[in-house]
């Protein structure tokens, strides 16, 4: 699956996944394996987040703004080109998972959370769904262990229940994702990062689930 530079045959990957499950890692990876172009979450320009960690309430709904207008500039840009693109975290995540989180647990009101909904839906109206979905599943302790590992100040206090939260969303999520061919990894024992071996059969698994409906991968 070599990339082509045509518009028909140009594929549009995103990589989706909780906070530590290895987004980032992945679709760099992916990037320079195959020559897709990678986008990625932005994350040490976002003018929020640090703030966000601090006082989730306060800063809930203009982190999700924020990200919302990054992510469906990205989604269109992506469209509108003509290589074969793969992306950090999607603008479904956004109101799927983090939005619906953030209003479950009080941290997001009722009338900033329906303003917030009708936006997003006004937005997908206008987005083509991507090729694939990777899902990146991973255990809470493993994403603890990642989130320690990478030493983001502001996301060391980050409470356990809320990662907790958005798993089991990330769970529904998958579980009814319709939009298009979906890949569910399991990360847990998956090393991607320095194992090449696990890596190429990942690399090879998102190869065969372009072609095929869905595949849940556990290696």
């Amino acid at each position: 699956m070599e990339n082509n530079k045509e518009t028909d045959n140009k594929m549009f990957v995103v990589v989706a996944g909780n906070i530590g499950s290895g987004k980032t890692t992945l679709t760099k990876k992916l990037s320079e394996r195959l020559g897709w172009k990678p986008y990625f979450e932005s994350v040490q320009d976002n003018p929020y987040l640090s703030d966000f960690y601090g006082n989730m309430q306060r800063w809930s709904f203009p982190l999700q703004v924020y990200f919302l207008n990054h992510r469906f500039n990205t989604h269109k840009i992506i469209e509108s080109g003509h290589a074969s693109s793969i992306q950090d975290r999607s603008i479904y995540e956004d109101a799927n998972i983090f939005a619906r989180a953030l209003y479950e647990q009080g941290d997001l009101d009722k009338r900033d959370y329906h303003t917030y909904l009708d936006l997003y839906g006004s937005m997908i109206d206008y987005l083509s769904a991507p090729t694939i979905m990777i899902f990146l599943r991973r255990s809470i302790p493993k994403l603890q262990e990642r989130i320690k590992q990478r030493g983001r100040n502001y996301e060391q206090e980050i409470p356990v229940d809320y990662l907790t939260k958005l798993n089991n969303y990330y769970d529904d999520w998958f579980d009814s994702y319709k939009l298009g061919k979906s890949l569910i990894v399991d990360t847990d024992d998956l090393d991607f990062l320095e194992n090449e071996e696990h890596f190429t059969k990942l690399v090879n698994k998102v190869h065969n689930s372009i072609d095929q409906q869905e595949m849940f991968f556990h290696y």
